[in-house]
């Protein structure tokens, strides 16, 4: 099979005015008013200035914006976020606001993505958001962000009203909410304790089956998401920063002992939309023999992608090596399938990925292994060259496969 590739949409307005308008908002109120910056936004803000390189960094990352357009001005006339005072004022005014519904497209569910969407493709915005340190910093950013989405606070826009996520718009973007997920209407917020509670939603029991009769052969869809690409012979070293979709194994598995494994086998990839299911099931059955969290970086997009809203959702196969992941290896019941690795991959905002099962746990395909907090993201399955997997019809360009549905089947 060719790689196959697609630009999943979902977190962020098809239409740049959505978030051009959002922006410029935003930017209007944070000068008109000047909020006392909360601790780790000082924090931040501290490091930043109290080591010249990073200084330099995040000064010259909005320098090197072009001053033309399209990246002088957004699509309102008004001016761009030029330095990082008022990057952090942004942040700042962000950590309690819950994303609303904007529109039968997406919300502005990544608003940092939002915020540095120029600057993190300068060369110096792609250097420093490599860097550990800086990452430490938006990890803490992102926490606090989590506390409020995780918080009653967050609930406000779970509304039937407009820019609410139960009003008939966004019902009907979800498409068969109603029937598939597990809800209460006689309840606030139909139930829903916060914008996090919400996200993390359960289908309602049978709306996701495994295939039955159970057959050992087959492996099924471990989330809601969309195609992104399958790569085969992947490699144990590639150059992954160079090359558009280069899965580089050494480097996804962190050096895992199990890398040598999989050198020379698939990789398959599939990209959660705003809109879907956030949380990952068991692809096969099988005894999980390891799990490694990866911490990494939340906002280094490819140097093969320019600067572009859409820079980090052009850069998933690059973030298989880079992101912040975890990687949860399933021995498979199947000796034709054997050992397996499922990576979920934070990406921006969605920085949080919560295991629900431990090393050594016996897990039934289709049963839940974890989820993404805060929004959904990017995952993989990686099999070994032994695995001889044929994909199904399904596994197309831009393809829909809903969680538990076979994507392929291994042969002896």
């Amino acid at each position: 099979m060719n790689d196959l590739k697609i630009s999943f949409s979902g977190w962020m307005p098809q239409d740049p005015a959505v978030v051009d308008g959002w922006l410029s908002k935003k930017i209007e109120q944070v000068d008109a008013k000047s909020e006392p910056f909360v601790k780790v936004i000082r924090q931040f803000q501290q490091f930043i200035e109290s080591d010249p390189t990073i200084l330099t960094l995040f000064q010259q990352m909005f320098k090197q914006v072009p001053a033309t357009p399209p990246y002088d001005k957004d699509t309102w006339g008004k001016p761009s976020v030029r330095d990082y005072m008022t990057m952090l004022r942004l942040f700042n005014s962000i950590l309690t606001e819950a994303p609303e519904f904007t529109s039968k497209h997406a919300s502005v569910a990544f608003p940092i993505n939002a915020i540095l969407s120029w600057p993190m493709g300068t060369p110096s915005g792609k250097a420093a958001f490599l860097l550990p340190s800086v990452n430490e910093h938006f990890r803490n950013v992102l926490n606090a962000r989590g506390e409020f989405l995780s918080s009653p606070e967050s609930a406000h826009v779970l509304s039937h009203g407009p820019g609410g996520w139960l009003s008939e718009d966004a019902l009907q973007a979800m498409g068969g909410f109603i029937d598939d997920f597990i809800h209460d209407p006689t309840k606030p917020h139909w139930g829903f304790k916060s914008w996090d509670d919400f996200f993390t939603r359960r289908f309602k029991e049978g709306r996701r089956s495994v295939p039955t009769p159970y057959d050992p052969r087959i492996v099924v869809s471990p989330c809601e998401s969309g195609v992104y690409n399958v790569s085969r012979n992947v490699l144990e070293h590639d150059l992954f920063w160079l090359k558009e979709n280069a899965y580089s194994l050494a480097d996804m598995l962190a050096n895992h002992a199990f890398v040598h494994q999989f050198t020379g086998g698939t990789v398959y990839q599939a990209w959660l939309s705003a809109l879907s299911y956030h949380r990952w099931h068991a692809p096969v059955s099988g005894t999980v023999v390891d799990i490694d969290f990866v911490p990494g970086t939340y906002y280094s997009s490819s140097p093969v992608v320019g600067m572009s809203p859409l820079a980090l959702r052009n850069s998933q196969g690059y973030l298989t090596a880079v992101a912040t992941r975890v990687n949860i290896y399933i021995e498979s019941d199947n000796p034709n399938i054997g050992l397996m690795c499922f990576m979920a991959i934070g990406m921006a905002e969605v920085s949080s990925c919560e295991v629900t099962v431990k090393k050594g746990d016996r897990v039934v395909q289709g049963q839940e292994t974890g989820m993404f907090h805060f929004g959904g993201s990017t995952s993989c399955l990686i099999f070994r060259p032994e695995t001889k997997i044929q994909f199904t019809d399904l596994v197309q360009v831009g393809n829909l496969i809903k969680l538990n549905e076979s994507i392929g089947f291994v042969v002896a």
